[in-house]
């Protein structure tokens, strides 16, 4: 288990709206202008909060004509998901061995 990298996109992933993004995603791609229909923020502040995500290696971006579309990566939530899942399983292991 890598810690520094899941304690990174836990970081990532901590902001309330990002949340939110991430959980707008899990349904599909989606184009900036169909995000921010969502929320009562300008573009600049999305254009932050998805460059965060994607540094974070959380979702991925691609331009189509002027609009900019967004996915949440499918690698990135298998392995999140097993992480947390490998997390918590040695954190029971280890309180049922005391």
């Amino acid at each position: 288990m890598n810690y520094e990298e899941t304690s990174r996109r836990l970081k990532a992933m901590s902001d309330p709206k990002r949340m939110k993004i991430i959980h707008l995603l899990s349904k599909g791609t989606l184009c900036a202008c169909e995000v921010l229909e969502h929320f009562d923020f300008t573009q600049p502040t999305l254009s932050h909060h998805m460059k965060v995500l994607e540094n974070a290696g959380i979702v991925e971006v691609s331009k189509k004509s002027q609009w900019h579309h967004y996915t949440l990566k499918e690698a990135f939530v298998k392995e999140f998901m097993a992480t947390m899942a490998q997390l918590f399983a040695q954190d029971v292991n280890h309180r049922s061995e005391k």
